[in-house]
């Protein structure tokens, strides 16, 4: 036996079912922002290249707290690529490590399971470079000028392309257990780049453990900057 809906009923309903549609479709449209305003930023994609990219920790031969005075200095060699849908720019480059400390304090908990950040770059007294028979190969920096190779400073990214080049941070004269844990000569390092969006790109890496004198081949003042900047007040 055939069924038949009541014209009656949908007559009825007729407003219900409007406004259902209308909703309905409030819906669908405000998920399709959301997912259209999510997909649409920048992405930067943070890769190493070969070349110098390394940390370095030695000893000053002063004593701070009756503890032996240290610096640490940072190089990253960086690949950004902006694989996101909006084009964007450097604004600030952060790094953070785990200090060397052994547990259980407040400053354990705070900097050995979490990091201890430097927030802000370092600028090389010198460019980092590295002999290649009669040849000097040099390397750019991605946020300050070379002093031996002419570079432009770029900091802004279009949708597709990218940028590299050489970051350096140096920590003032520390002591104690202010520096990287090492393992198998390597130590981690976690990198935030926030760009003009106010957007943060982070990654962490593990990065090789050189010596002075190792790190001294790829730039002959490297760990000097504040050293120099101090005596140069002093005198």
């Amino acid at each position: 036996m055939e069924k038949y809906i009541d014209p009656v009923y949908l007559n009825a309903n007729q407003g219900v079912l409007a406004l259902f549609i209308f909703f309905f479709g409030l819906v669908v449209a405000f998920f399709r922002w959301i997912i259209k305003y999510l997909n649409n930023r920048p992405k930067l994609k943070i890769d190493m290249i070969e070349g110098p990219t390394f940390v370095c920790t030695f000893k000053t031969g002063r004593i701070s707290h009756g503890h032996e005075a240290h610096i640490t200095a940072i190089a990253l060699y960086l690949n950004l690529k902006n694989v996101g849908n909006l084009p964007s720019s450097i604004e600030k480059i952060h790094i953070a490590y785990k200090w060397n400390i052994i547990p259980f304090s407040f400053n354990w908990v705070k900097y050995r399971l979490g990091w201890f950040w430097i927030n802000n770059q370092t600028v090389a007294l010198d460019d980092f470079q590295f002999k290649i028979g009669d040849r000097v190969k040099v390397y750019p920096f991605l946020t300050q000028l070379n002093n031996l190779a002419p570079n432009k400073v770029e900091k802004f990214i279009e949708v597709g392309k990218g940028i590299n080049g050489i970051v350096y941070f140096e920590q003032a004269e520390s002591w104690g257990a202010m520096s990287p844990v090492v393992k198998n000569h390597k130590t981690k390092i976690k990198i935030c780049i926030v760009d003009s969006f106010g957007r943060k790109h982070r990654k962490v890496v593990v990065v090789p453990m050189l010596e002075l004198d190792e790190a001294l081949k790829y730039n002959p003042s490297f760990g000097m900057t504040y050293q120099t900047l101090s005596n140069e007040k002093i005198s």
